[in-house]
């Protein structure tokens, strides 16, 4: 009995600890992305800076809604562009935490910021 409980507590505790855990592929874009450019070379481009909410449920096990770069800037990247010096920043603002607590963690969001510049020729218009 006391070894069943033990393994419950254990596996209710891996569930908790891998929450709101969230990935980032860069291959999904479509585009060419780096993440940092050459050491001294500064990228010439329109710089962008993107914010967008993830949204977890059950305290960050079941994901809702998850933010895309590729489609918020879909218009931008097509003849030939790409991204470079691509930031992203994950964090709970104050409103993620509110909106957290006050579901009691069955809704939690997470604010994402992307940043970067995106480079090449820009597309032709007829």
């Amino acid at each position: 009995m006391n070894r069943t409980l033990s393994r419950a507590l254990f596996a209710v505790l891996l569930l908790v600890a891998s929450g709101c855990a969230q990935s980032f592929d860069a291959t999904t874009v479509g585009v060419p992305v780096t993440m940092a450019s050459d050491a001294g070379q500064v990228p010439q481009g329109t710089a962008f800076k993107v914010e967008a909410t993830a949204l977890w449920f059950m305290w960050g096990i079941v994901p809702i809604n998850n933010p895309s770069l590729q489609k918020t800037l879909a218009a931008e990247l097509v003849g030939g562009r790409s991204v470079a010096n691509l930031k992203i920043r994950t964090h709970t603002s104050l409103i993620d935490g509110l909106v957290t607590v006050l579901t009691v963690g069955l809704l939690s969001p997470r604010s994402v910021t992307y940043e970067g510049v995106i480079v090449g020729a820009p597309p032709v218009t007829p």
